[in-house]
C-alpha cells in the first residue's frame, strides 16, 4: 500500500444508467479506508445523469468508462481492460460496500496475486426481494470444485491478467443470458485457477424490483443457465449432463414447495427454470452447435 493511504487496485463497476443506486455504491466505494486508486464506472446508458453522478466523486480517483452496446459481460470485460491496475475489484451499480472492503480485498490478493476472492453478498432490505445473495461465514477454498455458483460478481476480486488471458467474460450471453458469472467461474476453474472465498469481503445487494421484475429475473437467469449448458455440452463436457439433472431436481422440489405452501413465484429462483432454461438451452445450441453468432434476444 502506498504512504497516502490508497491502494494500487482498481474498482470496476458496470451501470445501465441507475443513477440514484450507482451514486450510493460509489458514495460507499469512495469511503473505505484505504480507498481504491481508481474507481471505473463503465455506462452501458449514456445518460447525462451518470456522467454527472461520477463527477462528484472524480476526485475521489472515480472516472466514467462509455461503454458501447449492452450486456454485463461486455460492460465487465471493458472495465478489465480500462483498469490501470492488476488487482481489480468488481461489484455492481445496486450494491454498496463495507468500509473495510478495498483493505480485505488489497490483503488477501497481495498475499495470492493469482487466484480470485469471492465474499458474501447481503440482503440490503427485505431477503425475499434481493437476488444474488450469500450468506456464508466461514472461509472455503472453491480451487479444483468444477462447478459454477461459486462466484459472486458483484463481489469479486481479481487478476486482471489473468482474466483477460481466459477469455474475460463471455460476450455471446446476452442481456436475457444472465449467467455469464457462472460460465466465468466455471472456465476459471476447469482452468487451474484458484479461488477463495472471504468472509470478510463485504456486499450488499439492495432491493428496489417490483415481484413482476424479480420473477423475470429468475426466468432469465434460467435462460443464461441453459446457455451455459449448452455451451459446455458443445465442447464435449459430459458433466453438464449431471448439472442440468441435479437443476430439473431443484426445480421440481421448487414447484413442489410452491404447491405445498402458496408462495407466489417471484418468491422463489427455482420457479424460473421451466420457463428459462429450455429458451436458453435452445439459443445456445443456436449459437455453439449451429454456429450462429449471437442469440436473438426478443
Amino acid at each position: 500500500m502506498t504512504p497516502n493511504g490508497v491502494a494500487p487496485l482498481s474498482v470496476v463497476i458496470p451501470t445501465i444508467g441507475r443513477a440514484k443506486l450507482l451514486a450510493e455504491c460509489l458514495g460507499s466505494v469512495t469511503e473505505c479506508r484505504p480507498r481504491a486508486a481508481e474507481v471505473l464506472v463503465v455506462d452501458q446508458s449514456h445518460d447525462p445523469e451518470v456522467a454527472r453522478v461520477v463527477d462528484r466523486f472524480a476526485d475521489l480517483g472515480a472516472r466514467l468508462v462509455p461503454c458501447p452496446g449492452i450486456g454485463i459481460s461486455r460492460g465487465r470485460n471493458v472495465g478489465l481492460r480500462a483498469a490501470a491496475h492488476e488487482v481489480v475489484l468488481v461489484t455492481d451499480d445496486d450494491c454498496t460496500v463495507a468500509e473495510d472492503w478495498v483493505a480485505v480485498a488489497w490483503a488477501a490478493m497481495e498475499a495470492d496475486p493469482e487466484k480470485i476472492v469471492t465474499g458474501p453478498v447481503f440482503a440490503g432490505g427485505d431477503p425475499m426481494t434481493v437476488p444474488s445473495t450469500r450468506d456464508l461465514t466461514h472461509e472455503r477454498d472453491f480451487t479444483g470444485r468444477f462447478r459454477s455458483d461459486l462466484l459472486s460478481p458483484n463481489n469479486m476480486a481479481l487478476n486482471r491478467s489473468l482474466a483477460v488471458a481466459l477469455g474475460g467474460f463471455d460476450e455471446r450471453f446476452g442481456p436475457r443470458e444472465v449467467a455469464e458469472d457462472g460460465d466465468f467461474c466455471y472456465r476459471w476453474l476447469k482452468a487451474g485457477h484458484r479461488m477463495h472465498f472471504e468472509p470478510a469481503l463485504r456486499v450488499w445487494h439492495h432491493a428496489w424490483r417490483t415481484p413482476e421484475q424479480l420473477e423475470r429475473v429468475y426466468v432469465d437467469y434460467m435462460r443464461g443457465v441453459g446457455f451455459l449448458y449448452a455451451k459446455h455440452l458443445r465442447s464435449g463436457d459430459l458433466r453438464v449432463l449431471i448439472y442440468l439433472a441435479r437443476t430439473l431436481t431443484a426445480a421440481l422440489r421448487g414447484l413442489a414447495a410452491a404447491v405445498v405452501k402458496r408462495r407466489p413465484r417471484w418468491t422463489d429462483p427455482r420457479r424460473g427454470t421451466f420457463r428459462g432454461l429450455p429458451v436458453g438451452l435452445w439459443r445456445g445450441f443456436r449459437v455453439f452447435w449451429l454456429g450462429r453468432s449471437s442469440p436473438p434476444n426478443p
